[in-house]
């Protein structure tokens, strides 16, 4: 069973799709995010600022960007950064990821999310990073509430 299938089963809730306006997502034919129940998936965002058009030649920036492109969806689908329990870093170059670690412990450095890396090709090559997130509406809430 997929985890779609397997939470919509356990949520009765319809899913609710939010997309970014990027043109990937017509073309491809994605949501930026999908909303199920407390559950929220996250799409890869890479660092493209979705207001401008501009990809910054920088991993850093890259990174920075990807997370606010991840926050603007998380905010839309009514979580936090602070819910997010889980996160895939895809990097090309694998050598250039310990670079983002600061940005990366900015970020979650409270959330401490599950996390892995993967070492593979991104649909552009001046694209330097992906963050894909699931996050679990509320739930920052409720780990200060234990």
């Amino acid at each position: 069973m997929s985890v779609d299938r397997f939470v919509q089963s356990h949520t009765n809730k319809a899913r609710t799709l939010i997309s970014s306006g990027s043109l990937f997502e017509e073309e491809i034919g994605y949501s930026r995010a999908v909303v199920t129940g407390d559950f929220v998936f996250v799409s890869g965002c890479t660092g493209y600022d979705y207001k401008t058009g501009e990809l910054s030649p920088d991993i850093t920036e890259q990174a920075e960007q990807c997370l606010r492109n991840v926050v603007s969806a998380l905010s839309e689908a009514g979580a936090s950064i602070e819910d997010v329990v889980r996160v895939t870093y895809t990097v090309p170059e694998r050598e250039a990821f310990p670079r983002v670690w600061p940005v990366l412990r900015k970020w979650f450095g409270h959330a401490r999310p599950a996390a892995t890396m993967v070492s593979a090709g991104l649909m552009k090559e001046e694209m330097k990073i992906e963050i894909e997130v699931t996050a679990v509406e509320g739930s920052a809430k409720k780990k200060e509430e234990a």
